[in-house]
């Protein structure tokens, strides 16, 4: 009994075995004659990869009108590759001054009482009273008499002393940027000044001011802060790996947001020898003449650097260009209006526009707008093709192969 039932399993074993093998000759010939009927390719697979051609596009005029179709020319025109980064405005750091007395003392009035105002170079800033100048002016009037007697009656030793000394109270009250009129002045009167007027050292703007009236100011202390705006720079962040394109003397084109359509020129002074390790940027310094005083430190800037001289180039909008992954395309379109996909080698960016080395004429009208609906197009009619010999839906014949599955897929990458 034991051996009838092991002799049974073994038969369905083995005629599982040969249902197995049945069922793979099968399909392995039926699979072959699928790949023979599609020329030893599988068709599928090929669209999918983006073997298959694109098929030009019929466009009418209203269709292309409705779904907003553009157009531009392909132009040969001067080219210069440009290197595009953001900035900030900040101060000329060489037309800037502080007022900052080397006395102490009061301020017992202000003449420039707020931020903002424009002085100009020379003009009374603020009255100072000191201890310490009250004594050296009553120092220069009796240095002064004495020179004046020793001149009148005195020996010549006496009265080179006396000069000496004349000279020596006035070279304190320069030190203390006292001006030499205000010097003058005292000794032409012989009374001393409680206070003495401090002018401003440079013309500008007061970007700073911390005097107050009755504040008592130490010898070093930062009361102003003047400007000159009359020119600025704009600093801005390059890429580590255009800075080996940026050199001293190139031009730059700035823009500012207050003053749209409107573009300054500047050029670049300076490029900063170290590099931000967190964002891989370099610094660069541009100049620009600000004689108006319209631009504002603290103002964002957008910087386009004109790098190495300029070439003529076929060049066409950048939105012309259809990156399909392994191509770039390019719609043509034609004398009777057909829209003809055309692979394009491209070249360098400079704006909005695109360089073309190879595949396109100049004078070539391209689509600018919905490409992506154009290639989906181009694709659909490339995958219908082979099938509008025959209606997909009838019967095969009687001892057809059975045709393969074409599929549609849209190359344009959305």
């Amino acid at each position: 009994m034991k051996a009838r039932k092991q002799i049974i399993l073994s038969a369905a074993l083995v005629a599982g075995a040969l249902l197995v093998v049945a069922a793979f000759t099968f399909t392995g010939g039926r699979d072959q004659a699928v790949t023979e009927a599609a020329g030893g390719h599988d068709h599928a697979a090929m669209t999918a990869a983006g073997g298959g051609e694109l098929q030009p596009v019929r466009l009418e005029a209203e269709a292309a009108r409705r779904i907003g179709v553009t157009y531009a020319t392909a132009t040969r025109k001067s080219f210069a590759r440009s290197v595009a980064t953001v900035g900030n405005v900040t101060y000329d750091e060489t037309r800037l001054a502080n007022v900052n007395p080397k006395i102490e003392g009061w301020i017992e009035k202000l003449y420039i009482d707020f931020t903002g105002a424009p002085v100009r170079r020379g003009q009374p800033l603020l009255a100072l009273y000191s201890p310490m100048l009250v004594a050296a002016q009553e120092e220069l009037i009796l240095a002064r008499r004495l020179s004046n007697e020793a001149a009148a009656g005195g020996g010549e030793r006496a009265t080179a002393n006396a000069r000496e000394l004349l000279e020596s109270a006035r070279r304190r009250l320069r030190y203390w940027d006292i001006p030499d009129a205000t010097i003058r002045r005292i000794e032409e009167t012989g009374t001393p000044q409680k206070t003495v007027t401090l002018h401003a050292p440079a013309s500008g703007i007061v970007v700073e001011k911390m005097a107050v009236e009755g504040m008592r100011i130490m010898p070093g202390m930062d009361i102003y802060r003047i400007a000159d705006l009359s020119r600025v720079w704009v600093e801005g962040e390059v890429f580590e790996k255009d800075l080996s394109l940026v050199r001293l003397g190139q031009g730059a084109r700035v823009a500012f947001e207050a003053y749209p359509g409107e573009a300054f020129t500047g050029t670049v002074t300076y490029v900063y020898p170290t590099v931000s390790v967190e964002a891989r940027t370099g610094r660069v310094r541009i100049e620009l003449a600000n004689p108006e005083l319209r631009l504002k430190p603290g103002m964002y800037a957008k910087v386009e650097l004109a790098v190495g001289d300029s070439r003529r180039a076929l060049m066409i909008p950048r939105s012309a260009v259809h990156i399909t992954g392994k191509r770039a395309l390019v719609f043509v379109r034609a004398a009777d209006g057909v829209l003809h996909p055309r692979a394009v080698t491209l070249g360098l960016i400079s704006g909005g526009e695109i360089e073309i080395l190879a595949g396109l004429a100049e004078g070539e009208v391209v689509v600018t707008s919905a490409n992506f609906l154009i290639d989906a197009e181009s694709n659909m009619g490339s995958a219908m093709e082979p099938m509008s010999e025959a209606d997909p839906f009838a019967p095969p014949a009687a001892g057809a192969p059975v045709p393969a599955t074409t599929g549609v897929v849209d190359h344009s990458g959305h």
